[in-house]
């Protein structure tokens, strides 16, 4: 019989209190004694303010190095992130570099979805599982190098007290309601900033679809996204996980991809990194190839059709490949010098009619695959 490791009892207390303290405490104070716009401004602002803190700085800046950031966004997302009371920046990120190397092996894995729903939520942190890798932090030695990470990593403990307790106090006094203000702004915010957080890691790998890669349980929500600040689209984040992006196209909810692009204007932050266009575009028909020939499996010219969606697939892939390499050639033809007036008409001529060419090819695999959606 396997023995379990220790609980951790700090960890069981604070997310058992929160969560009475939010979800029976607060609904009596509020049939009593009620609670004012001010109380659900400012629950929403905190909330938003933590969890931004945590999908910007934690992750898409500390985590995975997507972009750069001047010192003030680092400072306010490691004030953000100890009010969000889910560890320091330092080791944060040291599991979460853990989790994308071994994402679902079980003995490696600090939060695998492998080991179910409860374990990836929140079980994780309630037990001594990873115990023996709780103080190496070699993965993270560029992070090391950030005096803020550090300065928010020896002081966590304080900081955190100081942001949970402080701000919904402070926010009391102004306001003449502490009880208010620390059950809304301090509990109700805290369980909502802990559990739409934690769902990137357990709904995140069971909800959803795989329209880039099926070589991991993670999956693009939009549901998810709506709650995470954008991080629901954890499919496309597993595959590319240095862009500073998650929901790539215009109409997906990411609102941490849109301020760290607004805050690119301003100077705030720099070197925002996507994934390449090509890239994507593959490994999207990758996967639309991978899941039409598990659609015609059963039929009985299932060999002929596969045959058939091969051919239309690499006819695509290479037509892809064409359109972005004489766009890359026509983009750097506009930085030379050296390219002459009517070469580059000429390239642009070439590029128009490869895009056409490319539209149509894509437009035709996208018909034949909707056949089998």
């Amino acid at each position: 019989m396997t023995t379990k490791p220790p609980v951790i009892w700090l960890n069981v207390a604070i997310f058992s209190l929160s969560f009475i303290l939010a979800a029976v405490v607060t609904p009596w104070f509020g049939w009593h004694f009620g609670f004012g716009a001010e109380h659900w401004v400012w629950l929403i602002v905190c909330f938003a303010f933590c969890n931004l803190s945590i999908t910007m700085g934690y992750h898409r800046l500390w985590s995975h190095k997507t972009f750069e950031a001047h010192w003030l966004v680092r400072l306010l997302c490691a004030l953000g992130g100890a009010f969000a009371l889910q560890n320091s920046a330092l080791h944060w990120s040291s599991d979460h570099r853990v989790h994308h190397k071994f994402v679902d092996q079980n003995d490696k894995d600090p939060y695998s979805a492998k080991k179910g729903f409860w374990y990836s939520h929140i079980g994780w942190m309630l037990r001594h599982y990873n115990q023996a890798v709780y103080d190496d932090y070699s993965n993270c030695r560029d992070l090391q190098k950030d005096k803020i990470v550090m300065w928010q990593h020896r002081y966590y403990v304080p900081l955190a007290v100081l942001m949970n307790l402080g701000v919904p106090l402070l926010l009391g006094i102004i306001y003449n309601d502490i009880i208010g203000m620390l059950l809304m702004v301090g509990a109700v915010r805290l369980v909502l900033n802990h559990h739409t957080t934690f769902f990137i890691n357990s709904l995140a790998h069971i909800w959803g679809s795989q329209p880039y890669t099926n070589k991991n349980t993670a999956r693009d929500n939009g549901v998810l996204a709506f709650f995470t600040f954008g991080e629901g689209y954890h499919n496309y984040h597993h595959i590319f996980e240095n862009d500073y992006r998650n929901g790539i196209y215009w109409w997906q909810y990411d609102p941490t991809k849109w301020l760290i692009k607004a805050c690119s204007w301003v100077g705030l932050t720099k070197k925002l990194r996507k994934a390449p266009a090509l890239k994507i575009e593959k490994a999207r028909a990758q996967m639309a190839l991978v899941y039409v020939q598990s659609r015609i499996l059963s039929l009985p010219n299932h060999v002929v059709l596969m045959n058939s969606f091969q051919h239309e697939f690499d006819a695509f892939i290479s037509e892809l490949h064409n359109y972005y390499d004489i766009k890359r050639q026509l983009l750097e033809s506009k930085k030379s010098l050296a390219f002459k007036k009517y070469e580059r008409s000429m390239l642009k001529v070439r590029y128009e009619q490869v895009k056409l060419d490319f539209v149509e090819k894509r437009n035709r695999w996208n018909r034949i695959v909707s056949q089998y959606a």
